[in-house]
């Protein structure tokens, strides 16, 4: 196999074995260092062959002068490979190698060394033969020139060297074959004979052959820089004697002067045939445009009479664009060639050129300047009839719900039904302004139409389409202010409804209220007061509740009243006064009726207190028997019927009864009533015993009138009971120990 020819590409998978490999380090002499890694399967001599072979083809004369310097692996193969693979590199590179160093197991081949001694045979090899193990490969080779495998730092990707390698071989190959054929190229181009072959294209694109080149070199001279670092000899398997930077930037030097040349002949022809193409093209599109281009605006100036009519002249007239829009783009790169030409050509021709160029814009954009006016008409009279569609929507859509009959369903529907009207008036009122913009703006397009051609006058105002446009914006107009007069009319009516939902409301919230605070009355006010003056302070706080009440009940009757006079304004039938005004009554009477049982309630527990501080003043001023009696006899009638008032419940018109409370609540509030008699009945008892001896008599009295307040208070006890028992078992539980508590008291 020659070692001229070959190729990377060819032999890669045998090159990605890795059987022999240059790793970039050099021995003490600068001679490259091979190391062959032979591993514990048999070894393809031929593969190897070909690998070295390949491997010393890299490298240039002057770097093979200097010798190689040969590492043969041999501590995971046997010694009969080992041998044969230093007796093939006499025959491989007899004349290359200066040194082989053999690395051997620690202890495998010490007697099998005896039966063939490379020193003896170092002449007829001509190379010198050592055996040493891996650790003492030092003593002939720097660490920092061995791989890793060896303890050396030198670091080697193999894959990687083989993907540069590729790279370079590819852009070796592609820029000799394109220099060749760019040469051949050039001389064609530059031929004047017009039959001839120039529009022939190289086989590579130069342009990434170029950029390829640029990135291998860069490549190339990053890791020379970045292998001088740290010191120590600067090498790496991609350098400038392995890969030869001067070989690649002499191929790009010459490749870019012949891509430079290429480029310039293929400019000056493809010049001179532009030149002939101009004139042709030219005159084509010249002779189109004032000709069927310029009839074809000529019989199109309508703007339609509604919005479908627009829309339709609105396609036929991107139907015209479409034709005109094809010479425009051979106006354009006529154009654009015509510059290109006028930037190196010849005197004579830079002239008519530019006259041509002249003639061309001023008929190519005295065209597109009639399309772009007759586009610009059509889409305002789209957007015209657009909106007057929309506003005669929006109108008929106003007329019906004015036209609809409102039906009172509350008062939120009512209003959010005069929101929408609202909205829609407004909507209605922005619309007509739009639409009247628009109508001017139309208007003024339509008298500024330009001429189609120079000596042409001003095209004449079209009266079908202003009268068109004014009978639009005038109808708009009458029917938006007969809309707006019957919103008017609308929303007093609708307003009225919104009262008269807003009185009904209120007067429902009037009667709840009021039915809120006798619920309070029969709930919460249950004191009596401890003495005369607690009991006047709870009168006083009565008389503003009531107060508060009577405010709630007139406000109510005045809603009434006003939803009575709103129904007439509006011709209903009253729907809340046959409803809620009997309510108002029912519930008024219920409060009158329980605020009067509570102010008797009061005034009599007044009456008792105020009799009972009587008795105990009396008594530490020491009046006399007689007036104390009466005191005594007028407290205990008035106790005894304050405590038979707390049991009966309050009865209304309709025979329901209510009671103050529940009967837990009733009997405490009793409780302080006997409490006091208590009091009174022992301060009687003493006045007698301290005037005459009449002890027993006074504990017979006193015996009889715990026995009566004792009978009094079961009596309650008993009517607490039976309503318990009609509520829930707890309330009665609850009731029997209130009574056996009052039963222990007395």
């Amino acid at each position: 196999m020659s070692c001229v020819t070959m190729d990377a590409n060819n032999i890669m998978p045998i090159l990605k074995k890795k059987l022999a490999f240059l790793s970039g380090g050099k021995d003490r002499r600068s001679g490259l260092i091979l190391t062959i890694p032979l591993c514990s399967d048999q070894t393809n001599l031929e593969e190897l062959s070909t690998t070295l072979h390949y491997l010393l083809s890299i490298p240039s004369e002057r770097c093979k002068a200097r010798g190689f310097t040969v590492i043969v692996d041999g501590r995971k193969s046997q010694w009969n490979i080992v041998k044969t693979v230093v007796l093939m590199l006499q025959n491989v590179i007899p004349a290359e190698v200066s040194l082989v160093c053999v690395v051997k197991p620690d202890e495998f081949w010490d007697k099998k060394v005896t039966h063939f001694c490379f020193w003896k045979e170092k002449d007829r090899l001509g190379f010198e033969v050592i055996l040493v193990s891996a650790n003492k490969l030092t003593r002939y080779i720097e660490p920092c020139q061995l791989t890793d495998e060896f303890g050396g730092s030198l670091e080697y990707d193999h894959i990687d060297w083989l993907n540069k390698r590729l790279v370079f071989e590819k852009f070796t190959t592609e820029s000799t074959s394109l220099l060749d054929e760019l040469s051949v190229i050039n001389d064609g181009l530059l031929e004047k004979d017009r039959g001839s072959d120039w529009n022939q294209l190289p086989s590579f694109d130069p342009e990434t052959v170029l950029q390829t080149g640029h990135e291998l070199l860069s490549e190339l001279q990053q890791r020379r820089f970045n292998g001088s670092e740290g010191g120590g000899a600067p090498w790496c398997p991609m350098e400038e004697e392995l890969l030869a930077q001067p070989q690649v930037l002499r191929l790009l030097d010459s490749l870019r002067e012949q891509y430079t040349r290429y480029q310039e002949a293929r400019r000056l022809r493809s010049k001179r045939s532009q030149l002939e193409e101009v004139h042709t093209k030219v005159t084509q599109v010249v002779q189109w445009l004032e000709g069927p281009g310029c009839d074809q605006l000529k019989t199109s100036g309508a703007i339609g009479d509604s919005l479908r009519a627009s829309q339709d002249l609105q396609h036929q007239h991107e139907l015209i664009e479409s034709q005109h829009s094809e010479w425009f783009a051979v106006y354009v790169e006529l154009n654009q060639q015509i510059a290109a030409l006028l930037s190196g050509g010849e005197e004579e021709e830079q002239e008519e050129l530019r006259l041509l160029q002249q003639q061309l814009s001023d008929v190519c954009y005295r065209q597109a300047n009639q399309l772009e006016h007759r586009q610009t008409l059509l889409q305002s009279a789209q957007s015209f009839h657009g909106s007057a569609h929309e506003l005669s929507q929006q109108l008929d859509g106003l007329l019906g719900m004015l036209c609809a009959d409102v039906v009172p369903a509350d008062g939120a529907s009512i209003q959010q039904s005069l929101k929408q009207l609202e909205e829609s008036l407004k909507a209605v009122e922005g619309s007509l302004q739009v639409l009247k913009e628009k109508g001017q703006a139309l208007l003024e397009q339509v008298s500024s139409q330009p001429p189609l051609e120079v000596e042409d006058p001003l095209p004449v105002q079209t009266n079908d389409n202003v009268h068109h446009i004014h009978s639009i914006l005038e109808d708009m107009q009458l029917r938006k202010q007969r809309c707006e007069d019957m919103v008017d009319v609308r929303r007093l009516k609708m307003l009225q409804m919104v009262q008269l939902f807003k009185c009904e409301e209120d007067s429902s919230q009037a009667v709840e209220w009021l039915g809120e605070l006798l619920e309070a009355l029969l709930k919460t006010h249950l004191r009596l007061g401890d003495d005369a003056q607690d009991t006047s302070t709870l009168i006083d706080k009565h008389t503003k509740f009531i107060d508060v009440a009577q405010s709630t009940y007139d406000y109510g009757r005045q809603l009434l009243q006003a939803t009575v006079v709103l129904c007439q304004s509006l011709r209903c039938a009253t729907r809340s006064s046959g409803e809620t005004l009997p309510q108002l009554q029912r519930v008024w009477k219920q409060f009158s009726m329980t605020a009067d049982e509570r102010l008797g309630r009061l005034t009599m527990a007044l009456r008792f207190h105020t009799a009972a501080d009587k008795v105990f003043q009396e008594r530490e001023e020491q009046q006399e028997e007689e007036e104390l009696e009466e005191v005594f006899e007028e407290l205990e009638t008035v106790g005894r019927s304050l405590l038979d008032r707390l049991s009966i419940p309050v009865v209304f018109p309709d025979g329901t009864e209510q009671f103050f409370g529940t009967p837990g609540e009733m009997a405490s509030s009793a409780e302080t009533i006997r409490e006091r008699l208590l009091l009174v009945e022992e301060q009687r008892g003493l006045r007698l015993a301290e005037e005459g001896g009449l002890h027993r008599e006074g504990e017979e009295l006193d015996i009889s009138g715990r026995g009566q307040l004792e009978a009094g208070l079961d009596v309650i006890g008993e009517e607490a009971n039976e309503d318990e028992e009609d509520e829930e078992k707890a309330g009665r539980e609850e009731d029997e120990e209130e009574k056996n508590r009052a039963t222990q008291d007395c």
